[in-house]
This record gives C-alpha cells, structure tokens and sequence, in this order.
C-alpha cells in the first residue's frame, strides 16, 4: 500500500476525474488524500479519499466564477485567457503551495499526483527531485505543449502542414509569448521569487514538461502530433467518472428508442447561466424537425429554458450513462470532460466554445474528424441547425467517433495511472534505500 496526494484546482471539471482517480486507487488499498476547494469535501470523502481543504484565495466556488472574475468580459479571445490563467493559476499559486506543503508534512505521500492546472505544484518542481516525492500530472485539459508543429495554445488553430505551417507557428508562439503573455510570465516569475524559488526557465504553459510524468488524460488521436513532445509525455485514455445520480428516470424517456435521431444540447454545470448562448438557438433551429431534441440544463430549473419546441424534452441531470448511447448528435459548449464522455460512446459532436480551453476542444473536435466547430460560443440558430444535418448526413463524423470510442476502451486507463503511481513511488523508495 502506498500513501498518495492527489491535487485538484476546485473547479468541477478538473476534480471530476481526480475524483474517479481517487476512488479507484482507495479500491486497490491505496491511502488517498485530495487537497482542493473546500465545496468538494463530501465527494472527496465518497470515495473513501481524506479531504484537505485549499485555504485563502485558492479556495474559490466555481459555482460564482463571476464573484472571483469580476473583470472577464472585458476580456475577448487570448486576453480572456490570459486574464483566467493570471487570476484562478497565477495569483492562487501562493494559497495552493501553502495547502502542498502543509499536506507534505503531516501526510508524507510516496507520490503526489495533480490536475496539470493545478500551478501551486510548481514551487515544488523547481527543487531538486531528490529532496521530493515524486509528482505526475493528469491531463485534465487539452494538451498545452508549445511547439513549431503547432499553434500556440488558446488560439484555437488547427495544424497547418509544410513550411509554411511551421513558419506561421513560430511566429505566433514568439508573438504569445514575448508580447501577449508577457505580463503572465512576469507574473508567474514574481511569484516563484516571492516563495524562494527562481525564475520560469520556460513558458508559463508549458510547465507540463517539468513533471515526472505527464498523463493526457485522451487518446493520442484526439491530440495534435508533435515531433517534440516531452518525453515524460504518455497519452492513457480517458477517465469516465461516475454518472451523476439523477434520481428517476424522465416519463419521457422512452421516447429515446423511437426512430427520430436524437440530439443532445447542454451548456454544463457551470457556463449555464444564460441559456441563450447555446440551448435555446439549438431548439429554435431544430423546433419541428425530424429529431427529438434533449436538454440538460446542469442543475437549472427547466422552466429557465423557456417554452420547449413539440420535439424537445428537458431535465435538469440526465444519467449520461444511459443517455450517450441513445444519442446521435451531441451539442455541447466543448467542456474537455464532455467532450471525451461523448466520444467515449462514439457520438459525433457539434462544438460551441470560446472560453477557457473550449476552443481548443472544438478545434480538436474538427480536426480528429468526429464532429463540427461553429467557432463561436454563441452561434446563430441556422449555423447550429446547418451542423446538426452535417453530422447526421455524413456517416463518417460517427464512424470516426466510433474508431476514438474503440481505442478508449482498449486503453485500461486507471490501471495505466495507478502503474505509473506505483513505479513512482518504488524509485522513490529504493532511492531512500540506497
């Protein structure tokens, strides 16, 4: 048995999988203690995992991200970006540390393991390994690995080939990173110096080389190719957390198995505020069609959606379980975690984001060939309802989805993490031996 530190930033979907994590490695007779927002107590304790509650600013409530981002829609595009990764990453990095090495001493882990946001590690992976337990990384996100292969990441631009891709990707990642992050590097170097540590010798984020070991939590297929990639770098599948408890079935659940194809559309848990930005363009532009129309509001009263098209039903949670098989198309705002449920059952995806690390997700969703980016986290209703017959017109979006739902389920995922932890933790003890 090993004892382990498990790390989330306390924002849903990046504790969701930690969560799973956690469960499963309690399950092999491991000890687990999850440092992350105190909200998350009793999921933590669910699992069978010790809960240590991040303390001051890190401790935020993702549930009134406006609270702690009062300035964000000031922001458009990268500066949205770089306004979030300075205020929930950057300035939280000093509370997050402090919760670190309080856990460091009293639970002394083998091996610590984080969500790849989770920057108050990074004090840490500026010492020397020898005088710390080993740290990995989940990759909760879509991969941000700078590189002449790609463009940088935020942008939300796909690949582009030759010379010439390189060309324009060197360009752009000089541009990023000397001008347009600069005040984030700044930033990120003041505060390692306010805690005794020097200086970034890299981009802000491309910390993901300095772990240990780094695991993308997707299939290599869902990431763009790189001919640099870390070498600490391994891709391990996908973790399905367990479905939400939805409580009985909807009285009109049969209605699934009926011969209309069915599409799903919902915003999340967190960016559902306003229903107008995705939910209800997508029933106006599918009301009276030949499909049956699902909503999942995230925890909303239904009756905020407002009157639902004859082909529509609404519920707040949906067991996604059971639902993702019955679904044809999946409509959805490009959370990383969804986006990799859907997949997981071989749907088909139309993309809507623009904030955070969405645009990247449906850029992906484009790329990988399973679906359509609307490029846009706020698009018109014609757009959506021109994407929706895209995908169930063309046969390939599915059968490219399917391909990625295959090799999800050859990849035995928390077995592969929980190797990992434990040859970790092994070095560490020989090392210790010796």
């Amino acid at each position: 048995m090993s004892t382990y530190l498990l790390c989330a930033s306390p924002i849903q979907g990046h504790v969701a999988p930690l969560l799973a994590i956690a469960r499963d490695l309690v399950s092999r007779g491991h000890d687990v203690t999850m440092l992350t927002g105190s909200r998350f107590h009793d999921a933590v304790v669910a699992t069978g995992a010790a809960h240590r509650a991040l303390g001051g600013i890190a401790d935020l409530d993702d549930r009134r991200m406006a609270e702690h981002l009062p300035d964000r829609d000031r922001h458009r595009g990268i500066g949205k970006l770089q306004y979030d990764v300075q205020t929930i990453f950057v300035k939280t990095v000093p509370d997050q540390f402090r919760g670190v090495e309080a856990a460091l001493t009293e639970v002394a882990p083998d091996a610590i393991l984080v969500d790849a946001a989770f920057a108050g590690i990074l004090p840490l992976l500026l010492d020397d390994p020898a005088t710390r337990p080993p740290v990995l990384a989940v990759g909760v996100v879509p991969l941000s690995q700078s590189s002449p292969d790609v463009a940088p990441y935020g942008l939300g631009l796909a690949p582009m080939p030759g010379r010439v891709g390189r060309l324009r990707n060197r360009v752009l990642n000089v541009l990023v990173q000397r001008v347009l992050f600069r005040a984030t590097q700044r930033l990120a170097n003041e505060t390692m110096r306010s805690l005794g540590r020097p200086d970034l010798d890299a981009f802000v984020l491309d910390f993901s080389r300095r772990f240990d070991r780094f695991l993308q939590l997707s299939p290599a297929e869902f990431e763009y190719p790189r001919s640099d990639l870390s070498p600490n770098l391994r891709f391990v599948g996908t973790v399905l957390p367990p479905a939400p408890v939805a409580g009985a079935l909807p009285a009109w659940w049969d209605e699934l198995d009926g011969d209309r194809p069915v599409v799903h559309v919902t915003q999340g848990t967190i960016d559902n505020a306003d229903f107008g930005r995705l939910v209800r363009p997508t029933l106006d532009a599918l009301d009276g069609g030949d499909v049956l129309v699902v909503v999942a509001t995230g925890g909303r009263p239904v009756e905020e959606v407002g009157p639902l098209p004859s082909n529509a039903r609404a519920a707040e949670f949906l067991p996604y379980d059971l639902l993702m098989p019955k679904v044809d198309v999946f409509v959805t705002n490009a959370g990383f975690g969804g986006t990799q449920y859907a997949l997981s059952h071989g749907v088909p995806i139309v993309a809507a984001g623009d904030t955070e690390d969405k645009p990247e997700v449906s850029t992906r969703v484009e790329w990988a060939g399973v679906g359509v980016n609307l490029k846009t986290g706020t698009p018109p209703a014609a757009d959506v309802r021109g994407a929706v017959e895209r995908v169930l017109g063309d046969p390939g979006y599915r059968e490219r989805a399917r391909t990625l739902a295959r090799r999800i389920r050859d990849m035995d995922t928390f077995g592969m993490i929980s190797a990992e932890l434990e040859a970790a933790s092994a070095r560490t003890a020989g090392s210790r031996v010796g």
